[in-house]
Parts: C-alpha cells; structure tokens; sequence
C-alpha cells in the first residue's frame, strides 16, 4: 500500500469496475532465462508496482489483518499479502499501465464509500492508522 505526499492512498480501478492496491503475481521465471523468478514476496509487489504505476518503492512491512482470500469470480480464489511500501520516486507522477482502467488518489474518508472489496479496505484503513516516523525522520505512511 502506497501513500504520497498528501497522505493519499494509490488505487488502480481493474476491468470489474473495482478498486484494488497494485500487485500481482510472483514470477516462477522462464526456462529460457528471459523472465528471472522474483526473489520474494517483496521483490514481486515492487516490479509489479514499478511496471503498473512507474512508481519505484521499497515493501514492507505486512499490513495487520492484510492477509485475505478473495474469489474475484466464481472458482478462481486469490491469497491477498497486503504490504506497506515506502515510495523511493514521490516527484514522479504515477502512470496507469495498460493492466487497469484507471489510476486515482484517494483520502482515507474517501476510502470506504468506493466499489472495493472489503479486505482492501479494512488493510487500507489499518494502514492509514499505522502511521509513524523512521529513524531517518520520514513518515513511513508512504506506504501500500
């Protein structure tokens, strides 16, 4: 979960009409070499927000009560790991890949009143509600 500087959160709108965080799957990598596996959980959500947002960010740590089983459509169910990640690029403008519809910013107020299933919402409200400050002075709430 990513936060700017506005303490908004980034969310892609999917082709249900859906909000949802960035993310996706880890690579297993291919025979050929051409596609290496992703070395962690970690390592999968920055590519995945580096190829859908242009933002680069570092993840961690897991979000509280941000593990989750969704079935997006009927017989496929998907194990949501929702991390915090700090936004390494915040001058740069995030951009909507061709994977999703649309590419907002929203409040936590704006939060709980858009078409999203609810486990993101309750990983996105507990992660507005984290909110600290880093040994460097930075407010980790960057973070999604």
């Amino acid at each position: 979960m990513t936060l700017d500087a506005h303490d908004r959160v980034l969310l892609l709108k999917n082709e249900r009409d859906e909000w949802e965080l960035p993310g996706g799957r880890l690579e297993i990598g291919s025979p050929d070499g051409t596609q290496l596996p992703d070395t962690s959980p970690e390592a999968a959500l920055e590519r995945e927000i580096q190829e859908e947002t242009g933002w680069s960010v570092k993840a961690g740590p897991l979000i509280d009560g941000g593990t989750w089983i969704y079935q997006p459509i009927p017989g496929r169910r998907v194990l949501i790991v929702t991390y915090g990640c700090t936004v390494l690029t915040p001058e740069r403008p995030p951009i909507v890949s061709h994977e999703h519809k649309q590419l907002d910013m929203f409040t936590a107020a704006e939060v709980p009143g858009l078409n999203m299933p609810d486990g993101y919402k309750q990983a996105v409200a507990a992660w507005f509600g984290r909110g600290h400050v880093d040994s460097a002075g930075l407010d980790n709430r960057e973070q999604m």
